[in-house]
């Protein structure tokens, strides 16, 4: 499996997974577990991004895939019966005079979207985003996402993209008053960014900025949305309604490739009313029969679980304890969070790596502290976790949204293990070292 992926697919990726023995081999998966091919059983504490809200296999999205099997899944001369089911149901719960959605099969092609609608519909060129955000690799999606890692390599991006600082209403008003934008995208939490929470009343003003100079907000819940942060939307802690929201990654129950954004009556006339203009964007596999069915289980099993409020619960229990350690640890910089979408932001260990030879233990662990913790949980205490693509000194917690409080207390359990022992903290970065200098070795040969 390794050496098919190094041979065949993405070489760098493999030997970065291989570093902290990211590449085993999972062959079973339910619920909150998975289990490798030598029968070791894993807590997943990652949920894939925040793309496994119900967790892994959910019996409820199997059944209704079963149950549309002999359906057509994919005809394009015809009205689709789930999807228009679909459509209906996050209307309902969507937050104000939502209404019209667009299916695609992911977070990025539902940000694509929403960009194309915002120009249509107001005829204005630019957009504003935030920097550290993260929307996307695809090139619509990339020229708003607030990185210059992922961005570099691609320029020239689209033309007519503007960031701002995360959090600051005074700069996006100053970007705003040109009357040029046709829309400003944002996170109600910036996931990939760092688990970063705005300040109380930003979205709230970001709403009335747009509103005051007529810019469509566009509003990516596709990580903190369908329970993730304790409420059904994060945008519904401040009350606040978008012109356009993303939706994705969870909406699928963890099986299916489903992304969507909903927008309002009015925004989407202007856009695409009317016969001359129905056609103007699509998607082939949008909306299809296999994956309307999943969404509408996901959001069937979301309510009658209850579980965004068993996020808000459980959330609220994980970040107490989490704050308590950083009391303990100087090791830990800062905890973030909202219901179950964490972060532990990690200091850098000083001197304690610098003795390893070519300084590269010193390298990881001034970089990629995250990481090394992120490894040290899955191969001392098989937990998966990961670093944040856009601060990889910040390990996240997103477990499924059904974790129960004695599976949360087995990770604090295991973070009190790594954090009290310097002894642990220094093999971490040593066994990476050496991993590295194997993984390098074998590429020049």
């Amino acid at each position: 499996m390794v050496e098919n992926h190094k041979t065949y697919l993405n070489a760098g990726l493999a030997m970065m997974m291989g570093l902290l023995n990211f590449d085993k081999q999972f062959v079973r998966a339910e619920g909150v577990y998975v289990w490798d091919s030598d029968g070791n059983r894993y807590l997943d504490f990652l949920g894939s991004y925040g793309a496994l809200n119900l967790g892994h296999n959910h019996p409820r999205i199997l059944a209704a895939l079963d149950r549309v099997k002999e359906l057509p899944n994919l005809l394009q001369a015809s009205l689709g019966t789930l999807p228009a089911a679909l459509a209906k149901n996050l209307a309902v719960i969507t937050p104000g005079n939502l209404q019209r959605s667009f299916f695609c099969n992911s977070g990025a092609e539902a940000v694509e979207g929403a960009i194309k609608l915002a120009r249509a519909a107001t005829g204005r060129p630019e957009v504003v985003y935030c920097d550290g955000s993260f929307h996307g690799k695809t090139m619509g999606a990339l020229s708003a996402t607030g990185r210059e890692k992922y961005q570099k390599p691609f320029r020239p991006l689209l033309p007519g993209f503007s960031p701002v600082p995360f959090g600051n209403l005074d700069a996006l008003e100053a970007k705003l008053k040109e009357k040029t934008a046709a829309a400003f995208i944002v996170e109600p939490i910036q996931g990939e960014g760092g688990i970063i929470i705005p300040p109380d009343g930003y979205l709230a003003g970001v709403r009335q900025l747009c509103s005051r100079y007529g810019t469509l907000l566009i509003v990516d819940e596709v990580q903190t949305g369908l329970g993730r942060t304790g409420r059904m939307f994060a945008c519904q802690y401040e009350e606040v309604t978008p012109d356009i929201m993303c939706l994705a990654k969870s909406l699928g129950g963890g099986i299916m490739p489903i992304g969507t954004y909903i927008t309002t009556d009015e925004t989407w006339k202007k856009a695409y009313g009317g016969m001359d203009r129905a056609l103007l964007h699509t998607s082939t596999f949008g909306g299809n029969t296999w994956a309307a069915a999943a969404a509408i289980a996901t959001l069937e099993v979301l309510y009658e679980e209850n579980l965004p409020e068993k996020a808000r619960e459980n959330g609220e229990y994980l970040l107490s304890a989490l704050l308590g350690l950083k009391e303990k640890y100087p090791l830990i910089k800062d905890v973030r969070g909202r219901g179950l979408m964490a972060g532990i932001e990690f200091s850098q260990p000083g001197g304690l790596a610098a003795k390893a030879s070519f300084g590269l233990v010193n390298k990881l662990s001034e970089e990629y502290l995250g990481s090394m913790v992120a490894g040290e949980l899955l191969n001392k205490h098989r937990i998966i976790t990961a670093f944040t693509l856009n601060n990889p000194n910040i390990i996240r917690l997103e477990p499924p949204l059904n974790v129960t409080r004695e599976q949360i207390d087995i990770l604090l359990d295991a973070l009190e293990d790594i954090f009290s022992s310097h002894k642990g903290l220094f093999s971490m970065a040593a066994a990476s070292a050496r991993t590295a200098l194997k993984s390098l070795v074998g590429i020049k040969k």
